[in-house]
């Protein structure tokens, strides 16, 4: 393990409540140096996540509808307000040792932003327009979102880029806490039909190596397989 290296591991899709708690267990490792910093890349089933600042009327057609349209609604810890998940989406989980929260958030921004100018698009993060408006912004749309949560100096939960999912589970709510705001994805904005456009295969390779370029890190692809047996490795240590 050098310092330099960015472990990627893809995981094709992952149950939102068993991503978390892949993410605490990774976390765990990169806080006791037992692995390098890792950037998970996956897809999640229909899902509302809540961050710490969530507020009331967020869900405004009560959470028993949402759950009837086969969404699934989870409280986490990250920064930031209401989202959605859901295929199409691509999600990244970078779980990195930092120092400085304001400096990730606009890294990870820029490294969106370059990678959607590899399909041809442009687009900006809005930090001149406060917290509220973190992310990557096509014009006056959305187009991907990012919360993040830091313990002991480690980073989980991370950015949402849509891609060719479905929106309109974002027009159900007040998404971001932004009654004005409406989101748009890579298919949108590429063709005019949001389930067209690059594959997220594409994305996804581009976001990995745009990704670790924006950090200065040397990107090792990692299977589940080897991500699982590192992890494994650290319980085997612990067990007396």
């Amino acid at each position: 393990m050098t310092a330099d290296a960015l472990w990627i591991c893809q995981l094709g899709l992952v149950e939102y409540r068993e991503a978390l708690a892949l993410q605490e267990e990774v976390r765990a490792a990169r806080q006791a140096g037992a692995i390098p910093d890792t950037l998970l890349l996956l897809e999640h089933p229909p899902v509302y996540t809540r961050g710490r600042r969530s507020q009331a009327g967020e869900l405004p057609l009560g959470e028993q509808w949402y759950r009837e349209q086969g969404i699934d609604i989870v409280d986490v810890n990250r920064g930031g307000l209401l989202t959605y998940h859901g295929p199409g989406q691509l999600v990244g989980y970078p779980i990195m040792r930092i120092s400085d929260v304001i400096a990730f958030l606009r890294t990870i921004e820029g490294a969106i932003v370059a990678t959607l100018a590899e399909t041809g698009l442009t687009t900006r993060g809005r930090p001149e327009d406060g917290p509220d408006y973190t992310g990557v912004w096509a014009g006056e749309r959305k187009i991907a979102s990012i919360g993040v949560h830091v313990a002991r100096g480690v980073t989980t939960h991370g950015f949402a880029i849509n891609v060719d999912n479905d929106l309109q589970p974002f027009e159900w709510v007040v998404a971001c806490g932004l009654d004005s705001v409406r989101m748009t994805s890579v298919a949108l904005q590429s063709t005019g039909d949001e389930h067209a456009g690059p594959p997220l295969s594409t994305i996804r390779a581009t976001v990995a190596r745009r990704f670790a370029e924006a950090f200065e890190r040397r990107p090792v692809e990692i299977s589940i397989t080897d991500l699982q047996g590192a992890l494994g490795d650290r319980r085997a240590e612990r067990t007396p």
